[in-house]
């Protein structure tokens, strides 16, 4: 599939501002794209910043101008732009997400993610699938030729259907463990997926491999799939993400324009990084990202960011550009932003248990009508007998740190949400009529 477009939280625009017919065209800020390959004459998505952070665009497609209609006949909106009237929408829906379906505390989440069954299933999850974490190259390791050395066997090129063309998206991906399984992101897959279409696993020899969905979040932008008859290919180890710092030495690997096995290298640019990406409602991600300037392309979609261990500490999901083009595609401005290793563990591992991936909820709307200059992320509603009902959140609260990290906007609240568990507990401080007030929540759930 393409890279997605990523978009910044402070961009959006307020929801009781948005009159659709009434919103002009925006000069285009970068967007975020995620970065996927296809073969001539496929296009290859690139990862791009969001336009606040815009979401990518399909496998396949070329990245529309901002704001700019879809194509006529088009069966879903190009993945690189995000209208500004979509905010509104997105916002109320970000911590909701099916509203009396989010109350999943965590005595129902542990029975929940103890069901084993179904194709490419694993009794016990990510523990029982032999991934290993153990790092490959000592700790003095400076090389990239090493890395690439290590890793580069353990990355694989995704070709899947999209748009009724069998081999209409390409994306990267990883081996996860010794029993078949491999990672990527979600949008490169997504139309496979959802259309019974083709999806192919190809290795560093040229091997391909007939694979199939376990499963899919694109909540967090993954999917795990599997092929039956493992071909064998070496686990990638898994590393940690929090052990990172500005400035560390990383590594992505991935097929960016379809040239398969590429490596490129630089270093963390942050970390952290609140990052939304997608082209509706109800396919946005949000990433508490890891920045890098290393290069990502169309293509390197759900490749690994590796560090000099070996290890994985990222899946290559959005970058960052300076506009989308009718005639190209979008490429690396050195922008490029990566989902933690430590959320694809979790996510792989609820989805090798029950074939599913969920993420947490408060059963609160957010609004984007926060006061100018006013940091936070205003509740525009709370859902009756929800976990802000019962926890005493309100309607008009602001919402100005969650476990004492500061929220900026309605993006990092959500972002910070969902980097945690269904069945966590949050403290949020709010401020409510000039008060300042802590709300602990114990986290609802939903799927996706």
């Amino acid at each position: 599939m393409s890279d997605r477009t990523a978009h910044p939280g402070p961009a959006l625009p307020g929801e009781d501002t948005v009159p659709l017919a009434g919103l002009g065209p925006s000069p285009d800020p970068p967007s975020w794209v995620p970065p996927t390959n296809q073969p001539p004459p496929r296009h290859y998505a690139a990862p791009h910043l969001p336009r606040a952070l815009e979401p990518y665009p399909p496998p396949g497609t070329r990245p529309m101008p901002a704001y700019a209609p879809a194509e006529p006949g088009r069966r879903r909106q190009e993945r690189g732009k995000v209208s500004r009237w979509v905010w509104p929408v997105v916002c109320s829906l970000a911590l909701v997400v099916g509203g009396l379906a989010g109350a999943l505390g965590g005595a129902a989440y542990e029975r929940w993610v103890s069901e084993p069954d179904g194709a490419g299933r694993v009794v016990g999850g990510l523990e029982n699938a032999g991934a290993t974490t153990e790092p490959p190259l000592p700790a003095e390791n400076g090389s990239v030729a090493a890395v690439a050395r290590q890793v580069l066997p353990s990355t694989v090129q995704i070709v899947a259907e999209y748009d009724g063309q069998p081999e209409g998206a390409t994306g990267s991906g990883f081996v996860l463990d010794s029993q078949g399984h491999f990672v990527t992101n979600n949008h490169v897959v997504a139309d496979a997926a959802e259309n019974d279409g083709p999806i192919e696993i190809v290795d560093q020899d040229g091997n391909r491999y007939d694979a199939v969905v376990v499963g899919r979040s694109p909540t967090y932008d993954l999917a795990v799939l599997y092929v039956e008859q493992s071909p064998g290919l070496p686990p990638a180890a898994l590393g940690a993400s929090r052990a990172l710092h500005v400035g560390d030495s990383v590594v992505a690997f991935g097929s960016p324009l379809g040239l398969s096995s590429t490596v490129t290298a630089g270093i963390v640019s942050a970390l952290n990084r609140p990052v939304s990406t997608g082209d509706s409602s109800d396919e946005l991600s949000y990433i508490n990202a890891v920045q890098t300037d290393a290069a990502i392309n169309p293509g390197n979609s759900g490749g690994p960011l590796v560090n000099l261990r070996g290890q994985v500490v990222g899946v290559n999901s959005a970058i960052a550009t300076t506009g989308g083009s009718v005639q190209g595609e979008a490429g690396s401005i050195g922008v490029g932003f990566a989902i933690p290793i430590e959320q694809v563990k979790l996510t792989a591992d609820q989805i090798l248990r029950t074939g599913q991936a969920r993420y947490p909820v408060i059963g609160a709307k957010v609004s984007t009508s926060v006061a100018s200059g006013a940091r936070g992320a205003q509740i525009s509603d709370v859902l009756s007998g929800q976990p802000a009902d019962r926890a005493g959140l309100e309607k008009g609260d602001v919402v100005t740190a969650i476990d004492g990290a500061l929220v900026d906007n309605q993006i990092a609240l959500i972002v910070a949400i969902r980097s945690h568990r269904p069945g966590e507990k949050v403290a949020l401080t709010v401020s409510r009529g000039g008060e300042e007030l802590t709300i602990e929540v114990t986290l609802g759930s939903e799927v996706g």
